[in-house]
């Protein structure tokens, strides 16, 4: 193009535009070795990630039982993909559960999501909520989009989680009258899937309760330690909700550096192809440089 005729204002903006060409050899050998970094820490992560997982699965084992237990008082776990809230009271605490650390696939932005179509319904239906978030990742998502409902968040937490944390989010759960508390987790169900659920606990307020019946431990003249079994059982379905998530976590993120790895290979490959065309085309035009300058000397 002539910018002999445009304004100098134009020529410097003409300038400026990058020009678009075929990678060099050096360019392409560094991208190479900077994709093999990259697979290098992906692989490095995938190890790292696996030998957790296991130890994970081994402290979710152990918690699994208190939970069978507590489930029998207040329920199972429901799918938290179209989830019906017309059976929640009209106060609810929502605890969601997130990671601190990213490059975990989509464990979280799956949760993020349904949890906002969860508050939409409930919005809809007139019914008030607050929301506890444990993770950073949690903070940043919903912090976002519905921050004036956040009345609490937990970020950089000690791994593994303990019961004590458990208990800190159970006894500052009870501090407010809630109607209901959910617990919205990732459920493990094996190295390459997991299950966004959520778990409802509500108050027990009455020791004659149709979940209570064979209990034996609640006497009658003691009404308190329905209150004390409702703390027990809350911090109970928090701490194997953690479990259940932590375990999530570090298998999600073996499954998405698995998927980097591969990628990384086949970029790899790509770029390599790449660079022995070039090399190959500048290995060919100097020997036909050289054979047009002896046929020129020969002339």
């Amino acid at each position: 193009m002539n910018t002999a005729r445009l304004t100098p204002i134009a020529r410097a903006a003409f300038r400026a535009i990058p020009q678009r060409g075929m990678a060099t050899e050096q360019q392409l050998k560094m991208r190479i070795t900077g994709t093999q970094n990259i697979a290098k820490i992906t692989k490095s992560m995938k190890m790292v990630s696996a030998a957790k997982l296991r130890g994970d699965q081994q402290r979710l084992n152990a918690a699994r039982p208190f939970a069978e237990w507590a489930s029998k008082l207040t329920g199972a776990a429901q799918d938290l993909e179209d989830l019906d809230v017309s059976n929640f009271p009209d106060t609810n605490l929502i605890i969601a559960m997130y990671t601190d650390k990213g490059l975990c696939g989509g464990v979280n932005t799956i949760s993020s999501r349904m949890i906002k179509q969860m508050c939409a319904k409930l919005e809809a239906s007139g019914k008030k909520y607050e929301i506890v978030v444990l993770g950073e990742k949690g903070k940043s998502q919903l912090g976002r989009y519905m921050g004036d409902k956040m009345s609490l968040a937990i970020t950089e937490r000690t791994m593994p989680y303990n019961f004590d944390l458990a208990s800190s989010l159970a006894q500052e759960s009870l501090e407010n009258d809630y109607a209901g508390v959910h617990i919205v987790f990732n459920q493990f169900k094996s190295a390459i899937q997991y299950i966004p659920s959520i778990k409802t606990i509500t108050p027990l307020l009455d020791n004659c309760a149709e979940s209570l019946v064979g209990t034996s431990m609640i006497p009658r003249k003691h009404p308190e330690y329905l209150l004390n079994l409702y703390e027990f059982t809350l911090a109970t379905h928090i701490y194997h909700s953690l479990m259940e998530n932590a375990t999530s976590e570090q298998s999600s993120r073996m499954g998405a550096m698995e998927n980097a790895s591969k990628n990384a290979t086949e970029m790899i490959e790509k770029l390599t192809l790449q660079y022995n065309r070039a090399r190959q085309a500048r290995i060919t035009t100097e020997l036909i440089e050289i054979i047009s300058g002896a046929s020129a000397l020969e002339g």
